[in-house]
Formats: structure tokens, C-alpha cells, sequence
């Protein structure tokens, strides 16, 4: 039987003791995992920094007897390091989700191994869940929050302002407010590729595909181009160059030359090729 009281726990008999192998199998069943094995990845830590002072009231709780909540933690391979790396056997085989102050404190009194639950995300964000377990007993701070909504968002920026709003404990409006200038850019980066890929003639369906997007958000996307190259056109027309419109817009300037020489005649296509070639030399399909 085990009565809990915040993050302690008062318990009869000991944790299970598992060989760490197994763990794949497992849901949510509580192991004891060596603290050496554990490392905590500061790119899904919620927070800006330790409590250094919440470790010290651990770390007395731990000499006192008390037990602990375990600790959740992320099997973790990194997939552009090997096996072998001193560098995976520096930080570890396993990321902390929610329990680092927890860990912190079993590093400091010497204890070589830590209960926790090994969690199987799938297609969850690792820190958006990270961000979830963190908002009790300690919340996140207004900046945490801010934070963490936009790390989340540029580490994908597929997630919705919803997604992420139920994670940090924000209404989707806030979240909105959050990224509004993240997602701005990112809208941006994705005008620029259709657009270089429809003046290449490929087909919608391929670059739906190439892109990862639904056909309809590309049909979406399509329709707003005329307005796009509207704006690089009245430029020109003012008699502004190339870089400037470019830099202005935050285009490359080889697709700013694509709307340039448009409707130019051949002789102005011919006076104009050592440049177009130059400015054209990263315009390819290849993205």
C-alpha cells in the first residue's frame, strides 16, 4: 500500500528491480534505473533553470527516509551518434521528462539508482509532455510558458496553437500571441517554396507531396501568389533593384528576377542572361 503526498511517497516493501532491456515491453511499470544512465536534455526542459534551493529541501527529504514519486524519463538514441560514442556514454541512455530536481537530489546524496516510469511518447512532442507534468507542484513562469510554446512550435511547426495550449496550460489565444511572429515566418518559408516550385512547372500533386502539405493548403497557398508577386512587381516598377526588393521582402533574389524578367522581350532576355544566371543558380527543384 502506498499513500502519496506531493511528490513523496510512503511505501511498504521495495521498487521493483528490472533489467533496463525489458523497458520496451513495459507501460508505465515502475523500475529502478541507474542514475548514470539518466541525463537531462536542456532541449526539452521546460524551465530556464534549476531550483537549486527545491534540490537542497530533496536532498534532506531523501536523508530523512522519505520516498519519492518516480521520475519519467525517454529511452533516447541519437541517431547521429553511434553505439560506441563516449559522448552516449557521457550523457546517458535515457532523458528525464519530469523529475530533474528528483534526480538531482539522488545524484547529490550518492545513490546510484532512481525509480522511474519509462514513457513510450510516439507522436507526442517530448517537450510539450515535459511542459504538462511541470505545471504542478511548481509552475511554469509566465516566460517558461512563453518559452516553451515557441520551441515547441519550431521544433514543429505542424502542432496547433491548441496542441500546445493544452500542454502549457494556455488558452489558444495566448499560444497565437505566443508564435504569431514564428508562424508569420514559417507561412512565409512555405509561400516561397510553392512559389519557386509552380514557376518550375512542377505538378501540384508532386509538390504537395515534396512539401509534406495537404493539396487543399496548397490550393490555399496558390491562390495568394498573384498578391505575392504583386508586391515584388510594384517595387520594380518604382524603379527599386533587385537586392533591394529582395532584401526588402525577405526573398531570394533569384526568384525576385523571375518576376523581373517576366514579359520581357527577347533581347532583354539576352542582355540580361550573365545575371539571371548568376541570381538562378539557386533556383532548382532540388529544395
Amino acid at each position: 500500500m502506498r499513500v502519496r503526498t506531493g511528490r513523496f511517497i510512503k511505501s511498504i516493501g521495495p521498487w521493483p528491480d528490472k533489467d533496463p532491456a525489458a523497458v520496451k515491453s513495459m507501460k508505465d511499470e515502475v523500475i529502478k534505473i541507474s542514475v548514470s544512465d539518466i541525463f537531462l536534455d536542456e532541449s526539452i526542459y521546460p524551465r530556464e533553470n534549476m531550483d537549486h534551493k527545491r534540490i537542497g529541501i530533496f536532498v534532506e527529504n531523501l536523508r530523512d527516509g522519505f520516498e519519492f514519486e518516480p521520475i519519467h524519463i525517454q529511452a533516447f538514441v541519437n541517431p547521429e551518434l553511434s553505439e560506441s560514442s563516449s559522448i552516449v556514454k557521457e550523457k546517458g541512455k535515457y532523458r528525464i521528462l519530469d523529475g530533474a530536481h528528483r534526480w538531482s537530489a539522488f545524484k547529490k546524496t550518492g545513490q546510484t539508482r532512481i525509480p522511474a516510469i519509462v514513457k513510450t511518447l510516439n507522436e507526442i512532442d517530448p517537450l510539450l509532455y515535459a511542459s504538462k507534468l511541470a505545471i504542478g507542484p511548481k509552475q511554469l513562469t509566465e516566460v517558461e510558458t512563453r518559452n516553451t510554446a515557441r520551441r515547441a512550435f519550431q521544433s514543429n511547426p505542424k502542432l496547433t496553437s491548441s496542441e500546445i495550449g493544452k500542454a502549457i496550460g494556455r488558452s489558444r489565444q495566448a499560444v497565437d500571441l505566443y508564435i504569431a511572429d514564428l508562424r508569420a515566418t514559417t507561412l512565409l518559408e512555405l509561400d516561397l517554396k510553392i512559389f519557386r516550385l509552380n514557376l518550375l512547372g512542377i505538378t501540384q500533386e508532386r509538390i504537395a507531396k515534396r512539401l509534406g502539405i495537404p493539396q487543399k493548403t496548397l490550393f490555399n497557398h496558390l491562390a495568394q501568389m498573384p498578391t505575392l508577386a504583386k508586391w515584388l512587381n510594384s517595387d520594380l516598377s518604382k524603379g527599386f533593384t533587385v537586392p533591394q526588393v529582395a532584401n526588402k521582402h525577405d526573398w531570394p533574389e533569384s526568384m525576385v528576377w523571375s518576376q523581373a524578367l517576366q514579359g520581357k522581350d527577347d533581347l532583354m532576355q539576352v542582355l540580361w542572361q550573365p545575371c539571371r544566371k548568376r541570381r538562378f543558380s539557386g533556383l532548382s527543384a532540388d529544395m
